[in-house]
């Protein structure tokens, strides 16, 4: 749903998010209830009989939220901050800090949603991840939280498995002038699985 031209937010770009409670305290379990969903629908192999249960089951909840749709700047998804991700259902889970040696860590974890093949991490949803957290890095450590993807560049080196703790971390390369270059690293404790680098440039007030 696009939202109408008189609501979109005035600023343009990537605002920062507007703190919310809306979706109330259930708010946390509907997103995993989700999340869990999408486990189960990409690992499932059951009767017919359930499957067509299940999908009666699911446009019953489609239908029952459809009439409350709404634009990006009402939704609670990615604005509860209270909530892992702010609540956003297309993030990859992870946590991530910046350390006291100006740089971000932390942890992500894929899903069996997340599945490509052969027990890997869909190289796809590789570069999400990447993209979300060098991003982050970028925002963070620069305090310019209004920026966009220039390019993204991945190396795999391993193959990256799913549901299992995973470490990662970035920094920035350089800046130069509204360009910001940084690079990171996606690790299974000594092995190194994917790293990569980007260039984030900085939005000029009201770009999109």
């Amino acid at each position: 749903m696009v939202a109408p031209e008189n609501t979109r937010h005035p600023g343009g770009g990537f605002n920062p998010p507007e703190p919310t409670t809306k979706g109330g305290p259930d708010y946390g379990r509907f997103i995993e209830a989700v999340r869990v969903l999408q486990d189960h629908a990409r690992a499932v192999d059951a009767p017919d009989e359930v499957i067509s249960e299940a999908a009666d089951l699911l446009g019953k909840v489609s239908d029952l939220l459809a009439p409350f749709d709404t634009d990006e700047w009402r939704s609670p998804s990615g604005r509860r901050m209270d909530l892992p991700m702010r609540g956003n259902i297309s993030s990859i889970p992870m946590k991530m800090t910046k350390t006291d040696d100006g740089r971000i860590r932390g942890w992500a974890r894929f899903r069996r949603f997340h599945l490509g093949r052969n027990s890997a991490v869909h190289g796809g949803m590789v570069a999400q991840l990447f993209d979300s957290v060098l991003g982050l890095t970028s925002a963070v450590l620069t305090g310019g939280p209004y920026q966009r993807t220039a390019y993204l560049h991945l190396d795999y080196r391993h193959i990256v498995p799913i549901e299992k703790e995973l470490q990662i971390e970035a920094g920035i390369s350089r800046v130069e002038g509204r360009k910001i270059f940084v690079s990171g690293r996606l690790s299974d404790g000594d092995t190194l699985l994917t790293e990569g680098e980007a260039l984030f440039v900085m939005l000029k007030p009201g770009q999109p």
